[in-house]
């Protein structure tokens, strides 16, 4: 377990690295050894993907983990690495804002000194209510994560995820909208997955007063574009986890189809994979 002073110096770490214009880089890792790569390429920090965790761990993304596996990978995930760890809490592993809390003094525990959390709505709850929680519901639950942070003494990276464009739920004004009310409430961050056309990031980078996050995969800008916008985030989400997937798959339909290897070529040394997880211990 990390000391609480091992936490606060890894959380204003954490902190300094969003600064519109350079941003911060993640290509989001889902196990200790993805974890591990990632930290070894040179990134300044890991986060992870809620998705790739829960595929990992045999569910499907959508709420449906449940806190105890995720914290648990969360831990497993920290103990790999020295450089600062934001972890994808989904919608905070819990139906209301204490559990929020409950959520965020578990992963803090666990080494993490950034969250996400998001504000879309899974299963019966999003045919009843709409694709997003109402603003004031979201912003209680982000507020209830800020000050169980505080009151650990800890300055938790709180980045809260809007929707808006992911579902198809709204525009720049709507976006906006929740940001303001979800920094009021005590987020440091803003994230908005599903655009990433220019002309929209240069409107939320304006518009929003604190550090823009942008979700990147195929097709998608340059980070330095992206940069030049005044982006000051810049996550893979999936997209890594759902890439070395596709590796699997090819591999596996080659060598049952033909019984040839050459999708396995370009894997790295078994001898080098174990010297990064040892030196990670």
């Amino acid at each position: 377990m990390t000391n609480q002073n091992t936490l606060r110096d890894r959380a204003l770490a954490f902190r300094a690295l969003h600064v519109p214009g350079r941003p911060l880089v993640l290509p989001n890792a889902w196990d200790a050894a993805s974890a591990r790569i990632v930290e070894d390429t040179g990134a300044a920090a890991v986060a992870t993907t809620s998705a790739g965790v829960a595929w990992a761990l045999g569910v499907p993304d959508g709420d449906l983990l449940g806190r105890e596996r995720a914290v648990a990978a969360v831990a497993r995930i920290a103990a790999s690495v020295a450089v600062p760890l934001s972890a994808d809490i989904e919608s905070g592993f819990a139906e209301d804002p204490a559990g929020v809390a409950d959520t965020v003094r578990a992963v803090l525990a666990a080494g993490a000194v950034g969250v996400n959390i998001e504000d879309a709505l899974y299963g019966s709850d999003a045919d009843a209510v709409g694709a997003l929680r109402p603003v004031a519901e979201q912003a209680e639950r982000i507020a209830a994560a800020r000050e169980a942070a505080d009151a650990e003494g800890v300055p938790l990276f709180v980045n809260a995820r809007i929707d808006t464009f992911l579902r198809g739920a709204g525009g720049v004004d709507a976006t906006l909208e929740r940001a303001a009310a979800f920094r009021a409430a005590g987020a440091d961050g803003i994230f908005v997955p599903g655009t990433v056309e220019p002309g929209t990031v240069k409107e939320l980078a304006d518009g929003i007063d604190a550090p823009l996050n942008v979700l990147v995969g195929p097709g998608a800008p340059p980070v330095a574009e992206l940069a030049a916008l005044g982006v000051a985030r810049v996550s893979a989400g999936s997209s890594v986890a759902l890439a070395a997937y596709a590796v699997v798959r090819r591999a596996a339909r080659e060598l049952l189809d033909t019984g040839t290897y050459g999708e396995q070529t370009g894997g790295l040394g078994y001898g080098e994979l174990n010297s990064l997880l040892e030196q990670g211990r």
